[in-house]
């Protein structure tokens, strides 16, 4: 077992990576449920894969189950809505703890019910997709969208505890794999090269569902978040700002493919990625040959690093345009992470939005 820690004085918590953990959840969750009972909020498809393991390895443990709509459009104020009566009828408490069993929208979902529900009860993350796994199960940050924009209300509300069992990865079609390996990437390309250069080497055979290189590569990803969280938990410092690399242009073509299955956010992520590598390159920040690297791995791997690899033909004034709902703009301004190599991002607040307009009609 691998175990992290996210350092935030009374509000930190352990992450739990090992294989099988699933099968024995009773071990890590029976402290945390009353009477006996949990409360599980998942989406369908999840609970039909994996809901019958959870059951068993809970034991004794009562799961109660509440059982969402898979997919983006659920997070919506209709479902948060949904959800929250939902707990109420249940009797959920203050000291309760809600299990958030899912992909990203599970976990901002469940955490953001957890947040208002009676001002505030806990939660547990057990991520089912490998992007929730190295990504959204970890920092805080919860969230529905809003026809402005994506993820724009919301709460920061941690949770107790992250189960991770790359065991589950087993049920995920090649595309939602590649999705999560997105950020895996990211990760590596914010502050940690000899990851990108571990990754290119053993990336296919991760994606095959290898077990240690999963375990290897999740594990290596959460750590790299988890540091910077416990640096910066609000992003009010800029520090954790740097979890953005690849989002500002990718949320921007999200917005444009409508929320939908068309665009999956870690291939949002991807073809943002390279995005922002592209731009440094232009603004003579960053050397032509690391782009390269980085879009012909991404390639290689089944991930989008072209706006017309999505089928967007959208201009650039009307990308831009969606990144004016952006949450993290300040002033106008809008920060970009950009970098000056493989694992060397940085934020900077200078970037004129004309100017991006430019760059993206040149790669419509």
């Amino acid at each position: 077992m691998t175990i992290l820690n996210v350092a935030l004085g009374q509000r930190s918590y352990d992450i739990l990576v090992e294989e099988g953990l699933l099968d024995r959840a009773a071990d890590h969750l029976a402290g945390f449920a009353r009477d006996g009972r949990l409360i599980v909020v998942s989406d369908e498809t999840v609970w039909a894969a994996q809901g019958e393991r959870l059951s068993r390895g809970l034991g004794p443990v009562q799961a109660a189950p509440i059982i969402l709509p898979p997919g983006e459009a659920s997070k919506s104020w209709a479902t948060l809505a949904h959800l929250v009566d939902r707990l109420l009828a249940l009797g959920v408490e203050r000291r309760d703890h809600i299990v958030a069993f899912g992909g990203g929208v599970i976990g901002d979902l469940a955490g953001f019910a957890a947040a208002i529900v009676n001002r505030g009860c806990g939660f547990v993350q057990i991520p089912t997709s490998l992007l929730a796994q190295v990504d959204s199960s970890v920092g805080g940050k919860t969230a529905i969208n809003v026809p402005a924009g994506k993820n724009l209300v919301g709460a920061f509300h941690q949770p107790s505890l992250v189960l991770i069992d790359p065991t589950v990865l087993a049920t995920l079609d090649a595309r939602q794999l590649r999705a999560g390996y997105a950020e895996i990437v990211k990760y590596a390309l914010i502050e940690d090269a000899p990851l990108f250069a571990w990754l290119e080497e053993n990336g296919p055979a991760l994606l095959g569902g290898e077990p240690g290189l999963l375990h290897h590569a999740i594990a290596a990803a959460v750590a790299g978040k988890a540091r910077i969280v416990a640096e910066d938990e609000r992003e009010t410092l800029g520090r954790r700002a740097l979890l953005n690399l690849g989002h500002t242009f990718g949320h921007a073509l999200e917005a444009e493919t409508g929320y939908s299955d068309r665009l999956l956010h870690g291939e949002a992520v991807a073809a943002g990625i390279v995005c922002a590598f592209q731009f440094s390159v232009e603004r003579r920040l960053c050397p032509s040959a690391d782009a390269e690297r980085v879009q012909a791995h991404l390639a290689a791997t089944g991930l989008p690093t072209r706006l017309g690899d999505i089928g967007i033909a959208a201009d650039g004034r009307r990308l831009v345009a969606h990144m004016m709902h952006d949450k993290k703009r300040e002033g106008g301004r809008l920060p970009f992470i950009l970098t000056r190599g493989i694992g060397q991002a940085f934020v900077d607040m200078s970037v004129e939005l004309e100017e991006v307009e430019h760059f993206l009609d040149r790669r419509a």
